[in-house]
């Protein structure tokens, strides 16, 4: 559900001048998306957006670009390395070639996969805690959208 949320608040951002958290919220509802203010205002830290002046002197939403960072040497190492992996509840666990769990899980953490609470490597096995259930699963997606761009 937040991540739906995120990805609408973003959208409402770009297509409307939205200067407040409560102009916010009521878009948000209207797209059927209730919210609480303290809802709002942690989205909004973590979207990290920021006011903007507009010419007529009002303030808008958006969001920061930040500078890309090269992620590809690490989407190499993951690929490379990546065997498969299965989840038990808000567990990932990552099977790689032998030796290489510790680089894969740096590449992990490199690739900022903001649902990874935290990781243990071994030899060939990565054992990831990830905040929900939910976002095991969106996570399995992305990686095995990655392993599979080959």
């Amino acid at each position: 559900m937040k991540t739906t949320r995120h990805t609408k608040i973003l959208e409402i951002i770009s297509k409307y001048e939205v200067e407040t958290q409560e102009e916010l919220a009521a878009r948000l509802e209207q797209e059927g998306y209730p919210v609480t203010q303290a809802t709002v205002s942690r989205d909004i830290r973590q979207l990290k957006l920021t006011k903007v002046s507009l010419k007529n002197g009002r303030q808008k939403y958006a969001a920061l670009t930040e500078p890309q960072k090269d992620l590809s040497k690490y989407i190499r190492v993951f690929r490379d390395g990546f065997r498969s992996m299965d989840m038990a509840q808000n567990i990932l666990v990552i099977k790689t070639v032998s030796g290489m769990a510790m680089a894969v899980a740096a590449a992990l953490d490199a690739m900022e996969c903001h649902e990874i609470v935290g990781s243990i490597a071994g030899d060939d096995t990565i054992m990831c805690a990830i905040r929900t259930v939910e976002d095991t699963a969106s996570l399995m997606k992305r990686l095995g959208k990655i392993v599979d761009n080959t």
